[in-house]
């Protein structure tokens, strides 16, 4: 089956039509023309029987004029009597061919005396010989006489009247499936978190409602966004506010092992609170920009440089990409920095193209067994030896980066690089 809703609609609307006018087409070709056609063949034969008899019973002029001029102005075919011949030998039967089959049967039926029958030679014409007793009878009539000519009329209004109705078919149901196209890509893009301020509920009623239904939601899923910000926004003030306290107060202690250490400690939960907000808060708002990937890219090879390891990026395609830039660049940074920390070599390939954005990340490292390659997305996620447990981290970088790009409608998976160590594969449309 179609997979789209507008071909599965047009299916349900055209295929009973045509089952429906095939059995009609049937029916009538079955009744209609193969009745008229046997009618208008008796007809005929009748008449042929008719000159037969005469030929037989009654006496005739010298050449046959008489006969053969009331087969030309009574009958409306040719006559002709020829002199004693044997008959042509009998042409191929057609299979389909009504005509000769009607004709041949009649013939049989009500003059019964050897006959030679052409309905092939001229298309226009029927040529019927019948053997009498001393004389060949000849007879030549129009074509149209042996069956119904005009069957066709009603074929062609049959088929003109279904495209006319097919047309406006379509064009009803591509009304009607539009609407729902448009809450297809508003939800889609809402998705995404890209802007949707133009769509409004349109189309039948059941439509209207879902797109109302729709347009609630979001707003409501918008408020909890706003109300969760503000309140991150204000437990994150709260905790700074303490953790400046704390770094004002080791100031006025001086430099000694023991503050150095417990400068140490604040840095880390400064850092570690950074990355739950971040988590917490998402990335939904931020707008939606044209962002350069390559020139991204290139920002992310400097970066794996200044943590040492020797990095190169390339990419291919437009450039240019609708996205929400901070975000995604701090989920390629998270991928980076963790290769970066566990390899020496980084390879950063970008590709644009078929509507999609495609980001590899590639490190000679030791990599991470497959067993395990979903479960280090999971938030707080340890490992003995995980790639996403560096120093003093949070156990939130992976799932931030897999997090904002299932924000924008893709994803990240792990797989083994061509290096030998970890592909880490960031793919969004774009």
């Amino acid at each position: 089956m179609p997979k789209g809703l507008y071909t599965r609609a047009l299916l349900i609307i055209v295929v009973p039509m045509v089952v429906l006018q095939s059995v009609l087409a049937f029916v009538f070709m079955e009744r209609h023309y193969q009745l008229v056609t046997n009618r208008l063949s008796e007809a005929v034969v009748r008449e042929i029987a008719a000159v037969v008899y005469v030929l037989e019973n009654y006496p005739q002029d010298t050449g046959y004029r008489l006969i053969e001029e009331m087969g030309s102005r009574a009958l409306d075919m040719t006559v002709t009597v020829l002199p004693p011949e044997p008959l042509p030998p009998p042409r191929p039967k057609p299979y389909f061919d009504l005509i000769d089959h009607n004709l041949s049967r009649e013939i049989s039926e009500r003059i019964g005396k050897p006959f030679w029958i052409d309905t092939i030679g001229r298309s226009r014409f029927v040529e019927v010989r019948i053997q009498l007793r001393d004389k060949v009878l000849r007879v030549v009539t129009r074509r149209s006489q042996t069956y119904a000519s005009n069957s066709h009329i009603f074929l062609v209004w049959m088929i003109c009247t279904s495209l006319v109705l097919i047309v406006i078919a379509m064009i009803f149901l591509r009304n009607q499936i539009r609407p729902i196209e448009r809450l297809a890509n508003a939800a889609e893009s809402f998705g995404k978190g890209r802007p949707m301020e133009t769509f409004r509920p349109s189309g039948a009623r059941e439509v209207r409602r879902a797109a109302q239904a729709f347009i609630e939601m979001r707003r409501r899923i918008e408020r909890q966004l706003e109300q969760r910000t503000t309140m991150l926004a204000g437990v994150s003030h709260d905790l700074r506010t303490i953790l400046t306290r704390f770094r004002l107060q080791l100031a006025l202690f001086g430099d000694t092992p023991e503050t150095a250490g417990m400068k140490r400690d604040v840095n880390e939960m400064n850092h570690m609170l950074e990355d739950y907000l971040a988590f917490a808060r998402g990335d939904s708002g931020e707008a939606v920009v044209a962002t350069d990937m390559s020139l991204m890219l290139e920002e992310l090879e400097e970066e794996a440089e200044i943590i040492g390891a020797t990095a190169r990026s390339t990419f291919t395609g437009e450039p240019d990409v609708q996205l929400r830039r901070n975000a995604v660049k701090r989920s390629l940074m998270n991928l980076v920095t963790n290769a970066a920390r566990h390899s020496t070599n980084v390879t950063i390939t970008g590709r644009h193209a078929d509507g999609w954005l495609t980001v590899t990340i590639d490190d000679d490292g030791p990599g991470i067994p497959p067993e395990e390659r979903e479960n280090v997305f999971r938030p707080f996620y340890r490992l003995d030896e995980a790639r996403n447990q560096d120093e003093g981290g949070s156990g939130l970088g992976l799932a931030i980066a897999r997090d904002i790009a299932r924000s924008h409608g893709g994803d990240i998976q792990l797989e083994d690089s061509p290096q030998g160590g970890l592909r880490a594969r960031f793919r969004i449309p774009g």
